[in-house]
Parts: C-alpha cells; sequence; structure tokens
C-alpha cells in the first residue's frame, strides 16, 4: 500500500510569501501616513484648546487667577504650563506663584508661523508674524500667557485685558496643515480655527 507523505511550505515559498506580507505592510503604513501627522497636528490642538477651555473654567469656578503659559521660560519648547496665583493674606503680599500642571505637544508640531499664512488673521489679532501673540493692542509686544480671572476675562499682570492668538503647525507639512486658537480679552471668549484654501486664498474659519 502506497502513503503519501504530507508536504509543508518550501523555503522558497516561504520566503515569496513574507515578502509579499511586507510589501503589503509598507504599502499600508505609506497610505496611512497623511492621517498619522494630521493626527498629531489634531492632538496638539485638541490639547491646546482643551487646558485653555479647562484653565478659564477654573478661574471662574474657584474664584481664582489662574495662568496658562505657552513655551515658559525652562522649560522645553512646546510645553503649555498652568499655574495658579494664590490670594494674599489679608494685607500682605500676593503668594508665589504655584504651578498646577504642564502639557507637552507632539515633538513634530510646534508654536510656529509658516510662509504662507494670510494676513487677514483670526479674529483680526496680529499679523500673523509671532507664533504666541497675546497682549494685542497694549503696546508691549507679544506676550506668551493668558491669565483667567474670575469673572471669566482674560487679563495679563498689570489687570488688562489680553486677547491674542497661538499657531500650531507641523513645519515639515503644508501650511494647510496648521491650526490657531484665538483669546478674547474681555470674555475669555476662545475659538479654534483651521486654514483652508478657498478661492485659491488661505483662509482661516473657525471651527
Amino acid at each position: 500500500m502506497t502513503t503519501r507523505k504530507s508536504r509543508g511550505f518550501s523555503l522558497l515559498e516561504l520566503l515569496i510569501t513574507v515578502a509579499i506580507g511586507f510589501t503589503i505592510a509598507s504599502i499600508t503604513f505609506m497610505a496611512m501616513m497623511p492621517m498619522f501627522k494630521r493626527s498629531h497636528v489634531d492632538s496638539a490642538y485638541d490639547t491646546t484648546l482643551m487646558v485653555l477651555r479647562n484653565t478659564r473654567h477654573l478661574a471662574i469656578t474657584q474664584s481664582h487667577q489662574y495662568y496658562v503659559n505657552f513655551n515658559p521660560a525652562g522649560f522645553a519648547a512646546g510645553t503649555i504650563q498652568v499655574t495658579y496665583q494664590p490670594p494674599a493674606v489679608g494685607a500682605g503680599a500676593l503668594p508665589p506663584v504655584q504651578q498646577v500642571s504642564t502639557y507637552t505637544l507632539p515633538s513634530d508640531i510646534s508654536f510656529a508661523v509658516m510662509a504662507g499664512f494670510p494676513t487677514n488673521t483670526p479674529d483680526g489679532f496680529g499679523t500673523g508674524i509671532a507664533a504666541i501673540d497675546f497682549g494685542q493692542g497694549l503696546g508691549a509686544g507679544s506676550l506668551n500667557y493668558v491669565s483667567f480671572m474670575p469673572d471669566g476675562s482674560s487679563r495679563d499682570n498689570l489687570g488688562n485685558y489680553n486677547s491674542g492668538v497661538i499657531y500650531l503647525s507641523r513645519t515639515s507639512d503644508n501650511i494647510y496643515s496648521s491650526r490657531s486658537i484665538t483669546v478674547w480679552g474681555a470674555t475669555g471668549r476662545i475659538r479654534g480655527w483651521r486654514l483652508y484654501q478657498q478661492g485659491g486664498v488661505a483662509t482661516w474659519v473657525q471651527q
């Protein structure tokens, strides 16, 4: 009686199968790269928007002054630092500002402006040249922080209303992956923006 031996893959067949698998994986990875890049920008934008809105909410609900500092001294670029100003006790001086938390943008995203940004800026703040451009109308140059007060407004250290804009970009990508966020000092209103091409012109559109 004849018996049949079970036969497995030959080495050549195995190598061909592995090569096909690697090729499909490479094609899939390349096709998904734009999605990965966009997710980093979206993550940075969502984080920054969340920090601003949550900090303003803290200032209102706890009736204290909170700061959101962008690229603060002593920290790596792409850092957002939230600090809290404890109230003075009696007629004494204000205690030192205390750190609440820090957040870091993805390594390929930065607070940056890119060539081609329109001069028609979000909410009309600034000229689209400074990446962190708070302190609009105060005549003191660009500030890198906003200070939310118990009434919800955004002010500077002297009590002036502090309006402005911040830009988030992936500088190795095209300008249309960029985002921006504005804060209006009088009310503390926070808006998110995205750059689109409309009629062949780069335009900031509120999200």
